[in-house]
């Protein structure tokens, strides 16, 4: 009976730091963040992207629409306007949501990356290729720019 409380110990320990080094390993991956950022959007989970986004990095873009690239650039006041924007019925959640999101690859250099993140129109057969922009702030990745990239 020792010997098998044993064993369960030990393969719980072994399976309970497996698991915390998998979200240390989450959280220094800027495709993960990427990842997390589509599922906290989809959850509406707004206190989760306060986590994923550098919002007031996201809030000085001003000479082109943060998310949608669009000839009239939408302006941001204060934070909460961009996560409305990502959550419920905003307006950039719903453009990505309809169209299939692919992640592609990752460039880190030092503390800074992008990840390449192909958005497909499946009913145009049209490809929207975007690079997110990454950060690192007190060791964990952060959003900072959504940038279309030319075609």
């Amino acid at each position: 009976m020792r010997l098998f409380i044993s064993v369960v110990l030990v393969a719980a320990l072994a399976l309970s730091t497996g698991l915390i080094g998998c979200e240390s390993n989450k959280q220094t991956d800027p495709k993960q963040t990427v990842i997390a950022l589509f599922g906290a959007m989809e959850k509406d989970d707004k206190a989760a992207l306060t986590r994923i986004l550098d919002l007031a990095e996201l809030m000085q873009t001003i000479n082109e629409d943060y998310a949608l690239q669009t000839n009239n650039p939408r302006t941001f006041s204060n934070p909460q306007e961009i996560l409305d924007d990502l959550t419920g019925e905003g307006k950039t959640k719903q453009t990505w949501f309809s169209l299939q999101r692919i992640i592609n690859t990752t460039d880190i250099q030092g503390d800074v990356a992008t990840v390449e993140v192909t958005f497909v129109d499946k009913e145009r057969s049209r490809g929207y290729m975007t690079r997110f922009g990454l950060h690192k702030k007190n060791d964990k990745w952060r959003i900072y720019s959504f940038k279309m990239m030319n075609e």
